[in-house]
């Protein structure tokens, strides 16, 4: 009997030792996670058409979700002892309390929208420097024009459709670098430039005042600015102006992030009148603040609401800034009107934030209105006018592009049907141009072409993020969202990238400028103009 009660204690004995060695066994649970998790990261950025910040989030969110189901497992596992898993537990909760005493949200790390995260030690990033002083009653002496400088007075070009069709810039940056001009501070904002007569305007935000800036062109002197003291700043879009001022007959017309409407003498930048258009129309800003940059039409200027039923669009006489019409209950968005001519009729074309609509210049009575997209995604995008009474429209965060034709029926109603849809162009901040049949813009980052007739991608290359393109003669000049500017070749037959230059060096969502054979480029930290050089 001693021996049966010896021979169970042993077998007890080895049952507890088979039990310990299981639980000190491999660890295969946090293996198969980080094995699950890399296979889900690979399988999601190997999709072609996902769309790009759906892509991004899901990136970073993958290895989120694998930390925190191995640190359920942790907490759950006999593999520890209760007193390490309420160590572990601890010391997760003192870094996560850590890192929000110790960090902040800067910002978003690109067009995605990811937040990115800088030291609060440190403090809000600033400037390069200062923008200028402030002259509103009269200008400092101006160098010399430069030669071959040509006027671009409004937002993507004289026509407002990102090409410069006559145009001709030297592509042979490899054995003729482009020239650095000059290069100085700018204040936050992601407005462009105007340019006529050899100067230069934008906007940009210095602290707590929103300022309409005029640069001399040949040396990006301040000549004169004009201050609003208003400020507009969201994290994912940063702070300041969006909007590109236009230059019409001696006058400058801006539109700042918060809805003030200034005109102001090109001259020396007195004002003429000012309009707060959201406060006056009853209407709320919009999320990412108010974009689209002036339509002057005649005797008129034409510039978008906000959210509610104030208008969509608005019209200011030129000559007093009062009231000409108003059309639209529906909430703007941050594409700009165009004027563009369909079924033989002059209209003021704006993409809203749940339909395309087509108005009459003079008065604002709708023509059409066609639905397209989900409301709740912007549209920053400007429509593009094809051949045909056929109109091009675009966006990101997966809403994609499609062709309408407009029509007008028996009854004189305007129908527009659309043509084709597809997700073959899917731009974001980027607006597609035309050129000889085609579609050139960032197809959710990357260069892209695709025929205006059916939609079909003929290619994709080249990585831009949410940059900017401008299409001139057989060129895109392409600003990439991490600052160098590309010339690339506006061909169907292939991507090819010409050139490139260190243009800028930090995140950038401004359009490029190229007038004449110069090219100006800024963002919300600099500015810089560059000598293209001699077309051969």
């Amino acid at each position: 009997m001693h021996e049966d009660q010896s021979k169970e204690a042993a077998r007890e004995a080895g049952q507890r030792v088979g039990v310990k060695a299981s639980v000190r066994g491999i660890p295969w649970f946090p293996w198969i996670t980080a094995v699950v998790v890399a296979l889900a990261m690979g399988w999601v950025r190997a999709q072609p058409e996902w769309e790009r910040n759906l892509k991004a989030w899901t990136m970073a969110l993958l290895p989120l979700t694998g930390l925190l189901v191995l640190l359920g497992w942790f907490l759950a596992t006999r593999r520890f002892p209760a007193r390490v898993r309420w160590a572990g537990l601890g010391c997760v909760l003192l870094l996560g309390a850590a890192a929000g005493v110790l960090l902040r949200v800067d910002g978003t790390v690109n067009g995605t929208g990811l937040p990115r995260f800088a030291w609060r030690m440190h403090g809000p990033a600033k400037p390069l420097g200062a923008v200028g002083e402030i002259r509103p009653g009269g200008a400092t002496t101006r160098a010399p024009r430069l030669a071959g400088l040509a006027d671009f007075p409004q937002f993507m070009g004289p026509e407002r459709r990102g090409v410069l069709a006559g145009a001709r810039i030297n592509t042979r940056w490899t054995a003729s670098m482009p020239k650095e001009i000059w290069r100085r501070p700018i204040g936050l904002g992601w407005s462009s430039f105007a340019i006529v007569d050899g100067q230069a305007w934008t906007q940009e935000q210095v602290d707590g005042e929103e300022r309409v800036t005029c640069l001399d062109v040949a040396t990006g002197s301040t000549l004169w600015s004009h201050a609003e003291r208003t400020r507009f700043s969201e994290w994912q879009g940063g702070d300041g102006p969006r909007a590109t001022p236009t230059v019409h007959g001696g006058r400058v017309f801006a539109m700042g992030g918060t809805g003030i409407l200034a005109c102001l003498d090109a001259g020396d930048g007195r004002l003429a009148w000012r309009r707060s258009v959201l406060e006056e129309n009853g209407l709320s800003n919009l999320t990412w603040g108010t974009s689209a940059s002036p339509l002057v039409v005649d005797d008129l200027v034409v510039v978008t609401g906000g959210k509610g039923a104030g208008g969509t669009l608005l019209a200011y006489r030129v000559a007093d800034g009062s009231l000409a019409w108003k059309a639209g209950e529906e909430d703007a968005s941050y594409a700009s009107p165009i004027l563009a001519t369909l079924a033989g009729r002059r209209v003021v074309l704006s993409s809203n934030a749940r339909h395309l609509t087509a108005h009459d210049p003079a008065t604002g009575r709708e023509w059409m209105r066609h639905p397209w997209g989900a409301a709740t995604w912007p549209r920053a995008s400007q429509p593009v006018v094809l051949p045909g009474d056929r109109v091009f429209v675009s966006a990101g965060y997966g809403m994609g592009c499609q062709v309408v034709h407009v029509v007008v029926n028996d009854g004189r109603q305007w129908v527009a049907e659309t043509l084709w849809k597809g997700v073959t162009m899917k731009t974001q901040f980027n607006s597609a141009a035309l050129h000889d049949g085609h579609l050139y813009g960032l197809d959710d980052g990357l260069l892209a072409c695709i025929d205006a007739g059916t939609g079909r991608r003929l290619w994709k290359d080249g990585r831009y993020g949410s940059g900017q393109t401008l299409i001139v003669g057989d060129t895109i000049v392409v600003q990439n969202e991490a600052g160098p500017v590309h010339v690339c070749a506006a061909s169907p037959e292939g991507f090819r990238e010409l050139g490139r230059i260190e243009a800028l060096g930090s995140k950038t969502w401004n359009h490029p400028v190229v007038a004449g054979r110069y090219l100006l480029v800024r963002n919300d930290r600099e500015a810089t103009c560059w000598d293209l050089g001699d077309v051969e």
